[in-house]
């Protein structure tokens, strides 16, 4: 047990599948542990800063928190296998990570929490287990399922906008699922770093609870195949009968991947500009010295960015957290070759996307010690 790695999370833990399915894709030895264990609180939070999941434990006893970070520590180690090395595969598998990890949480909380009929008994099984055999261990549950329904409506979730919500969801899944039907990964015949990002909300939300698992069965087989198939050691695409190995040729970006991005574009794109508007207005006000936390919320009343999308007026909370991630893809633009930016900017703009090239905050963001913090 010695030279295998420890995943502290839980299995309804959105973060958690991204990290998790990363290990197993690349046969990296290790074992999960729920953060509800009482190691997690005393030897772990300690070097981790914050008690948030996914936190890996390294066979040396290093602790990452983060699953972009704990991504990265093997990506930066291992010879990058899961980042593509051509320009628009690497800036479309980047996008991906930034709008799965962070541009989907609205249906994921609302498909968790707003269908208790469907939900709720197999919600509080794994809610109630994540606590240890303690005194008011129903009542911590209780607490803990509470704050989670609370944070559906800083993720924009309103009492007025359900059918919004899930109408957009039903046009992303149902254009993932075409282009799903073609090949087995968002780039081909292995996953990128966008797969796992994507799979955050799609697996343990939207891909296993109840409600929207039968729906993704239901309307989008592709797609859960590809749930199924992102949680598999082996590339698991046997319906594919003249499968690759590697990401598609040429650079190519098919249409259908197109059409998926441009269903996303429509309420991230409008979210990260009025996100970008209020945080920079925290940032004048309160000028946070170099190396502060950056937290996910900016502070009471201060986090609230209103924005438009088909004429739908949403509010959802401004988290500085996207914008870490989406300097990825700025930074990585700022290196190509004119000829290859011309080509990247021309394909975003197919897909409603170049405004996220230009959208940043007056200061940027690092990830030091295992926390986000302004640079």
């Amino acid at each position: 047990m010695r030279d295998k790695y420890t995943l502290y999370g839980i299995p309804h833990s959105l973060y958690t599948g991204r990290a998790r399915a990363y290990l197993i894709k690349n046969a990296i030895p290790f074992r999960e542990v729920s953060c509800g264990h009482e190691s997690f609180k005393t030897n772990i939070v300690p070097k981790a800063k914050l008690a948030t999941i996914p936190v890996l434990l390294t066979p040396n006893g290093q602790v990452i928190r983060d699953g972009a970070a704990i991504i990265e520590h093997f990506e930066n180690s291992n010879g990058r296998p899961c980042r593509p090395e051509s320009p628009r595969h690497r800036i479309i598998s980047d996008l991906f990570d930034v709008i799965g990890a962070e541009g989907l949480l609205r249906p994921a909380m609302h498909y968790r929490w707003n269908f208790p009929t469907e939900n709720l008994d197999f919600l509080t099984y794994h809610f109630l287990n994540a606590q240890t055999m303690a005194p008011h261990r129903q009542e911590k549950t209780d607490h803990m399922m509470n704050k989670m329904r609370f944070a559906g409506r800083m993720f924009g979730v309103s009492d007025t906008n359900h059918k919004f919500v899930e109408d957009l969801y039903m046009q992303f899944l149902r254009a993932l699922d075409t282009h799903l039907a073609t090949v087995p990964y968002l780039l081909g015949w292995k996953p990128c770093i966008g797969d796992f990002g994507l799979l955050a909300p799609m697996f343990a939300h939207l891909g296993r609870d109840p409600k929207p698992l039968a729906i993704m069965q239901r309307e989008a087989i592709h797609v859960y195949r590809w749930v199924e198939r992102m949680n598999s050691p082996e590339q698991d695409a046997a319906e594919f009968f003249e499968a690759g190995d590697d990401f598609l040729s040429e650079d190519l970006i098919p249409n259908t991947l197109v059409e998926v991005l441009r269903v996303l574009a429509k309420d991230f794109v409008p979210e990260t500009l009025a996100a970008s508007v209020v945080i920079n207005d925290w940032l004048a006000n309160n000028n946070p010295s170099v190396g502060t936390s950056a937290s996910r919320y900016l502070g009471q009343g201060d986090s609230k960015a209103e924005f438009i999308v088909d004429d739908q007026s949403l509010i959802a909370g401004a988290q500085p957290y996207r914008f870490y991630l989406l300097q990825r893809v700025q930074d990585y633009f700022a290196t190509l070759s004119s000829d290859d930016q011309a080509n990247v900017l021309c394909l975003l703009e197919r897909c409603g996307l170049e405004t996220v090239l230009e959208i940043t905050l007056d200061r940027r963001l690092g990830h030091q010690d295992n926390l986000d913090v302004w640079l």
